[in-house]
């Protein structure tokens, strides 16, 4: 199967996430336009998209997965990327290091099992190599069972777990991958990728 996906700019980019959230319909919380540039801005960040033909419609291309990732260092100045890299501290290595951060991501649930966020996080990877990042780190809940089996099966690895107080499917899971260019050997989907153009 072959995967298209495009590569945006922040500002576009940042509505197109916005929109893919609301369309989903599946997070609590949504991300707004507005807060995804905020986090981006002045930082290394990839946005990607990937679409599909619908199947009774070919002629007809829908947003079907999307990845968003950013830089995390030392120190940060957010409240919530000062959180993270406290509670990655000991498990990450950041001194001396460039880390990639998977933020939000996800793939429309009739789309699922295709391979899209597979070939997502696969680019994703191929770009954090190309950019001179040492390592990729995902947070994630221990409930989302399909996203960490796309995450095992490309070799991340469990780096901590927080256990929930009271359920354990909401507990978190951080997980991690070390970057060199013998990682872009193990790919497997065929891409098609485009930066957007305005």
């Amino acid at each position: 199967m072959q995967y298209h996906i495009t590569q945006y700019d922040l500002e576009q980019g940042a509505l197109e996430i916005q929109y893919m959230e609301e369309f989903f319909g599946e997070f609590p919380r949504k991300k707004t336009a507005a807060e995804i540039v905020r986090r981006l801005s002045g930082r290394s960040h990839l946005i990607l998209l990937a679409t599909g033909s619908l199947p009774d419609d070919p002629g007809t291309v829908v947003p079907v997965s999307y990845k968003v990732c950013h830089e995390i260092r030392t120190p940060e100045t957010e409240a919530k990327l000062i959180d993270l890299v406290d509670r990655l501290r000991g498990h990450v290595q950041f001194d001396d290091r460039k880390v990639l951060y998977t933020w939000v991501g996800g793939t429309r649930r009739d789309w699922r099992g295709q391979g899209h966020f597979r070939a997502l996080t696969e680019q994703q990877e191929a770009w954090a190599i190309a950019q001179g990042f040492d390592e990729i780190v995902v947070k994630t809940k221990n409930k989302f069972y399909e996203m960490r089996g796309t995450l095992d099966h490309l070799r991340f690895e469990v780096v901590k777990y927080e256990r929930h107080a009271s359920d354990n499917a909401e507990s978190k899971v951080y997980l991690s991958k070390k970057l060199h260019a013998e990682v872009l050997g193990t790919h497997r989907s065929t891409k098609t990728v485009v930066q957007a153009t305005l």
